[in-house]
């Protein structure tokens, strides 16, 4: 498969000759790669803008609108323009951005810089698992989102009730254990995408796009739960 070629049609949409699947690859991580970047430039720039407080103001506003943005790009990948999902996907990491200011606001440049280094490593050891195993990790799929549920829950809760410094440093690494094996079952679910969509052209954009997403999702979880790690390690 990795070396098969197949036709990819010009026409007026310009997408190139062919696209093998190292380039599908490689144009899902460059848009990844794009959204971190806007993500990470907002989230540091807008604490020291008068944005900053308007961002404040409308946290849970702009959180609903992230999830809504997700919501629309994951149900209508079939039937959006290859454009429209781009800019989708460009508006919600922006939007991301804006919301993790918030976060980014705590934290020292010395605190995020470890914290990304970290989650790069985390994120890069489970893609490279994912993409080599012969294991069959869809199967996981069931699992891993039952086990997403019960975090997101045990989150809720805690919010509630102010939970001790071992407890959230457990939650958080459980949090961190989950995404990493999300990413690798992501990466698996990325030549499975490439296979079933490798014959028609815009299909393969659109799929590009939207496995940079979940990527994107799943290194800013793995980055959020170690800069978790790391904020209730510098409070002890």
């Amino acid at each position: 498969m990795n070396n098969e070629q197949f036709s990819y049609n010009m026409g007026s949409r310009g997408y190139g000759i062919s696209l093998s699947y190292e380039q599908y690859v490689s144009r899902t991580f460059r848009w990844m790669a794009v959204g971190l970047l806007l993500t990470f430039a907002t989230a540091l720039t807008v604490p020291s803008t008068p944005l900053f407080g308007m961002v404040y103001s409308m946290y849970l506003p702009l959180t609903i609108a992230e999830l809504a943005l997700v919501f629309v790009l994951g149900a209508r990948v079939n039937s959006l323009q290859v454009n429209t999902a781009r800019m989708l996907f460009v508006g919600y990491s922006v939007l991301n951005g804006l919301v993790l200011s918030i976060y980014f606001a705590m934290f020292d440049v010395r605190t995020l810089t470890m914290a990304f280094l970290a989650s790069a490593l985390y994120f890069g050891i489970m893609a490279m698992y994912g993409a080599k195993s012969s294991r069959n990790l869809l199967s996981w799929g069931p699992a891993l989102s039952a086990a997403l549920l019960s975090l997101i829950i045990c989150g809720f809760v805690g919010t509630l009730f102010r939970i001790g410094f071992m407890t959230g440093m457990m939650y958080s690494a459980i949090g961190l254990g989950l995404f990493m094996l999300i990413t690798a079952r992501d990466m698996q679910m990325m030549q499975y995408n490439y296979r079933w969509f490798a014959r028609d052209d815009a299909m393969l954009e659109k799929s590009a796009v939207f496995t940079a997403l979940q990527l994107y999702l799943d290194f800013i979880n793995i980055f959020m739960y170690v800069l978790r790690m790391f904020a209730r390690r510098d409070d002890d």
